[in-house]
């Protein structure tokens, strides 16, 4: 969890906002915004700037590095009750621990975006909400005029990092629940894997966030509807173990959890998975169609945020079409991963 304290720079000006103010008044909404040093004044309030991390988050929310490293800096005020700081902690070590984009990440980018039509982002501003390492606005950054990362973890800084090429991203350690930005301040949004973690109803914040975007890219846990029955029934054991794990926090204990679970359980199923494929056995093994072709490397962090995650929410696809209640259409893909769908408000 040292990850801001041996990547921080001495405070002073920060250059990378200076030719962004345009697209920071028209994210927040005001012509009453000004540089100054380490921080950005937006109608007088005053957000520190970390390693070119705009941090939106109320001081009690912050990490314990940059509570550390911003001791005193800034009045504190109370921490809202949709606040989870034990997410917030797993996430910031799960993508620390976890940091670099994959090869494999360019087929899931592929997979999660193919209800989009890449091209007709060339000239929106994307926002990428809950956006861990960056690993899909590494792949968006060509296509899109301008990307703007969202994380409430630590995570937020090994984005910056995998991005820093990125001269058109803009990065922001903020609450989902908190955002202070225009409504719609984005062309297009994407929130994949993070709603189902939050201590709110997931599909009720998809309805919240068409405000700030007329068309969301979402992925939710779904609930196995899909699936054979004793596929519910072996996930009911793998959450009593991630309940009992999840309270866990030493490090050691999480690496070694992690790779034990990655080669005992993860890689036999897959092995099995692949054994009857070829012998044309139409079998469903748990995690194979998955994980297959997989390196050790991502499976790991899978498990790694599979089982020290505490919150937990899933929704068939039938709860997930019931957003047509609040958008113009909703279109819910049919292939991997279960279930990612596009709310268009236009």
């Amino acid at each position: 969890m040292n990850e801001l304290k041996q990547n921080s720079v001495k405070p002073g000006k920060t250059l990378f906002y200076d030719n962004k103010i345009a697209s920071l008044k028209d994210i927040f909404g005001t012509r009453n915004i000004e540089l100054k040093g380490d921080l950005l004044i937006v109608n007088n309030r005053r957000y520190p700037i970390v390693d070119d991390v705009i941090i939106l988050l109320e001081p009690d929310q912050y990490p314990p590095a940059l509570q550390k490293r911003l001791a005193g800096s800034i009045k504190k005020t109370a921490v809202s009750a949709d606040f989870a700081e034990d997410i917030q902690f797993t996430f910031g070590s799960e993508w620390q621990q976890f940091p670099d984009i994959l090869p494999e990440h360019r087929e899931e980018f592929s997979q999660y975006f193919d209800l989009v039509n890449i091209d007709d982002l060339k000239h929106a501003r994307v926002c990428d909400l809950g956006c861990g390492i960056g690993r899909w606005s590494y792949f968006l950054g060509d296509a899109c005029r301008e990307l703007v990362l969202v994380d409430f973890s630590e995570a937020i800084f090994v984005a910056r990092r995998n991005l820093r090429r990125r001269d058109n991203a803009i990065f922001f350690m903020a609450d989902i629940n908190c955002l202070p930005f225009a409504t719609p301040f984005a062309d297009f949004l994407f929130c994949l894997g993070v709603l189902h973690h939050m201590p709110v109803n997931a599909l009720a914040t998809v309805r919240k966030l068409k405000s700030y975007s007329p068309a969301l890219l979402i992925y939710l846990y779904y609930s196995l509807d899909n699936r054979p029955r004793f596929f519910q029934v072996l996930l009911s054991l793998v959450t009593m173990v991630r309940l009992a794990v999840s309270h866990v926090r030493n490090e050691f204990f999480r690496s070694v959890f992690t790779s034990v679970v990655a080669i005992t359980v993860y890689l036999p199923l897959i092995s099995l998975g692949a054994l009857l494929h070829k012998m044309n056995l139409r079998c469903s093994v748990p995690l194979y169609e998955g994980y297959r072709g997989k390196t050790l490397a991502r499976i790991r962090q899978d498990v790694y945020d599979r089982f020290f995650t505490r919150i937990e929410q899933r929704f068939s696809k039938k709860d997930i079409a019931a957003l047509q209640d609040s958008f113009k259409s909703v279109v819910i893909s049919d292939t991997l991963p279960y279930w990612h769908f596009l709310c268009k408000d236009n």
